[in-house]
Order: C-alpha cells, then sequence, then structure tokens
C-alpha cells in the first residue's frame, strides 16, 4: 500500500478526511485494500465535489490499484460524478415503470422549470439534472433522488414545491 502521509500529486485529502480514509482501509486485510474504493471514491466525491482523472488517480495511488481500476468502478455507478455539478443533483429514474406512472411528463416539467437538459448544471450552480437507470421505487413513481433523499410520487406541484425549498 502507498504511503499516504505524503503525496507528490497536486490533489490531496484534508487531514480529517485522510484519517477517515486511513480508518477505512484497515476494514480490510493486507493486499486487499482494493476493497475500500467504493467508500474512498465517497470520501473523494465529499472533498473536491466530483471525481476528476487526477482525483482518481491519487484514490488509485493511496489504494496501488491501477488508475483504471478507479475508472471502471466511477464510471459504472451513477453515484459518482465525473464532471463538476451543482449544490443538488437531481437524480431521476428514466426506467420503465416511472415512465408509466406519468414520469415523462413531469421530467419534461422539471426538464422546462430547471431551464436544463439531463447532465446539465443551472446557471446558479443550483442544480445538475442527471437521469439514472432504476431507483428501485417502482411502486411510487415517477421518482428522484436528492443525496440520500428520494422524492416520490411526483408531480409538477410536488417538483415546484421541492425545487422552491431547495432554492431557499
Amino acid at each position: 500500500m502507498a504511503d499516504i502521509t505524503e503525496t507528490s500529486n497536486v490533489v490531496a485529502f484534508t487531514p480529517e478526511r485522510l484519517e477517515k480514509v486511513k480508518e477505512v482501509i484497515a476494514r480490510y486485510p493486507e493486499g486487499r485494500q482494493k476493497s475500500a474504493l467504493l467508500p474512498v471514491l465517497h470520501i473523494a466525491q465529499e472533498q473536491w465535489g466530483w471525481l476528476s482523472n487526477e482525483v482518481m488517480d491519487y484514490v488509485a495511488d493511496i489504494l496501488s490499484i491501477k488508475p483504471v481500476e478507479v475508472y471502471e468502478v466511477a464510471t459504472f455507478y451513477t453515484m459518482y460524478h465525473l464532471d463538476p455539478v451543482g449544490k443538488h443533483v437531481i437524480e431521476y429514474c428514466r426506467t420503465g415503470p416511472c415512465c408509466l406512472m406519468g414520469g415523462e411528463d413531469v421530467y419534461g416539467y422539471l426538464k422546462q422549470k430547471l431551464g436544463i437538459d439531463a447532465g446539465e448544471t443551472t446557471p446558479d450552480g443550483n442544480f445538475t439534472l442527471k437521469e439514472v437507470e432504476c431507483l428501485a421505487a417502482c411502486g411510487w413513481g415517477p421518482v428522484f433522488q436528492i443525496r440520500e433523499k428520494y422524492y416520490m410520487n411526483l408531480t409538477n406541484e410536488r417538483v415546484d414545491e421541492i425545487i422552491a425549498d431547495l432554492s431557499r
């Protein structure tokens, strides 16, 4: 495992986050530090807001794995942001059950209200809209997620309330 107390990289964890990373890595047997990849990526994203190539290379170095191993994971899971994002990332479910429950109309309204399309961020930096596959709330669609919170049974009126609350 790489010495994670010093780095020549431009990016570096804050001392508090570095301690957190060390704690996470210590949960796994020697030589199995790759098992810490998901939580370490969460810590990195928490610090930088998104995962640039430099950040992913830094994580690879810390875990003594190849950068491509980090890229494979970060590009697979939609919870990781590979581009800068707004303060609130709205992850909108675009699968069949949500669409059957009116999701396409609500999603269209949301895009119109924010004035952005999927993958874009509002000019004020408050909202990023991200299409995702199933959020596993099929019985409560249409649904979107912001951080750990699910917003279910969405209507245009409910979207107005949520956006107003988050804009305060």
